[in-house]
């Protein structure tokens, strides 16, 4: 064998880097070690896996076709090291997930999964959808949960359960006695909603397309909870999952407003890819999510904690 696993785990940190230094940081390597790591892997094979641009490398279609192979077999070593070294469990584990999705579930699945497996080290990155396809497609995390739609030609995408937007008003708000709304009264509201490459905003813009142009957008802001916050002080109303208002539809802080002309129903998925192996850590997380979710119609359904 001509290749070291330590060439292979430089190899996969500059193709996601896409720089030598990032990832010589990223291994606790000097730049040099790191570059001399890829010269000699490329020497080895009488290949050359990157195109140079500077001190931008990015993979060739060589190098793209290696990249998934060397991700598996690297995971693949790390379990037989743990084997070895006497340890029974599942390692680590990167997840990804929307911001819905990993403000309200993520975070308690993860904690399920970790009393379960408490010698597994996970991380949980939260992002919108965009980045989070973006993370999957160049082997960063293992596995990501979203809420917006996917279709990257590489990533592997399956359902999880359905979700709904639904439109909101602070309780002092001339739509909340109502409780109901049209397209012509929603027009002249001033709208507070998620960033453009969040999935709640994809679901919003396809289900307005034929109205986008006449809506009063006032605020675009990155997280559901400055929305809510923006929303209860009467900025505007808003559109996001029925399951980031459960709590504060209890409460009454915040009105649900209903909209017949609209379909703001949706769809939860996993997402991971193809070409990645699938390690028993990323099995078992994937048959507790669906678990957890099993014999509910929509995501505001789930049994979550109470939020007083």
């Amino acid at each position: 064998m001509r290749f070291t696993l330590r060439q292979l785990q430089v190899f996969v940190a500059v193709a996601q880097q896409e720089s030598v230094s990032r990832a010589a940081g990223l291994l606790n390597l000097s730049q040099s070690a790191a570059s001399t790591s890829i010269t000699e892997l490329e020497r080895q094979s009488s290949c050359q896996l990157f195109d140079r641009a500077g001190k931008r490398l990015s993979l060739n279609a060589l190098g793209k076709q290696l990249l998934p192979q060397a991700v598996a077999l690297l995971d693949q070593s790390k379990e037989i090291e743990d084997l070895l070294n006497g340890k029974s469990g599942f390692g680590s584990l990167a997840v990804g997930a929307t911001l819905t999705i990993g403000n309200y579930l993520a975070t308690l699945l993860i904690g399920s999964f970790m009393q379960r497996h408490p010698e597994s080290q996970v991380k949980l990155h939260v992002q919108n959808t965009a980045n989070i396809v973006q993370q999957v497609a160049h082997y960063e995390i293992d596995l990501g949960l979203i809420e917006g739609d996917c279709s990257h030609p590489d990533i592997e995408v399956q359902s999880w359960v359905e979700d709904e937007l639904v439109v909101f008003c602070a309780p002092q708000h001339p739509l909340a006695k109502r409780g109901i709304a049209s397209m012509e009264e929603l027009s002249h509201e001033a709208w507070i909603l998620r960033e453009q490459g969040s999935g709640t905003r994809l679901t919003f813009d396809q289900a307005m397309r034929h109205h986008r142009s006449s809506l009063n957008i006032r605020l675009e802001l990155e997280h559901t909870e400055a929305i809510k916050r923006a929303v209860e002080s009467g900025l505007g109303i808003g559109c996001i999952s029925r399951l980031a208002l459960r709590d504060a539809f209890r409460r009454g802080s915040l009105v649900a407003v209903e909209t017949p002309d609209l379909d703001l129903a949706r769809q939860f998925y996993f997402i991971w890819h193809k070409q990645k192996f699938q390690t028993p850590a990323m099995r078992e997380f994937l048959d507790l999510c669906r678990a957890f979710t099993a014999g509910v119609q929509r995501s505001d359904e789930i049994v979550l904690p109470t939020i007083a």
